[in-house]
């Protein structure tokens, strides 16, 4: 739903979420837990709070997101762009390139294929 002109002002200019869901080691479609995504999700909200200079950024640890195939994955809003992380070098560039800089960290967004999702 797009943002009615009578809706309130957002809390946060930038909202992420970093999915640190876990399952079964057995479970087909795996999880971001299992990839580190804890860890990377911690440092990301550390991180985060470092760089934002006086912005409303939020950095929320999330449960599942639906995109397992990929992760450890995490969305930012208002966008709604969805990117895969690996490193701390990862979720610097996307601090720096999309978060405060408003730009796509291209070699990194997730672009979901429809047929993989939702099994």
């Amino acid at each position: 739903m797009r943002r009615q002109t009578d809706d309130p002002e957002p809390v946060y200019e930038v909202h992420v979420f970093c999915c640190t869901n876990e399952r079964p080691a057995t479970h087909r479609r795996g999880c971001c837990a299992s990839k580190g995504s804890e860890a990377l999700a911690n440092y990301m909200c550390r991180r985060g709070m470092v760089k934002a200079h006086g912005r409303h950024i939020r950095i929320n640890l999330s449960g599942c997101l639906n995109l397992c195939e990929y992760g450890p994955v995490l969305v930012v809003y208002p966008e709604g762009v969805w990117y895969r992380y690996e490193t701390e070098a990862d979720i610097e560039e996307i601090l720096d390139r999309h978060v405060l800089r408003c730009e796509r960290v291209s070699r990194l967004m997730v672009l979901p294929d429809p047929a993989r999702m939702h099994r």
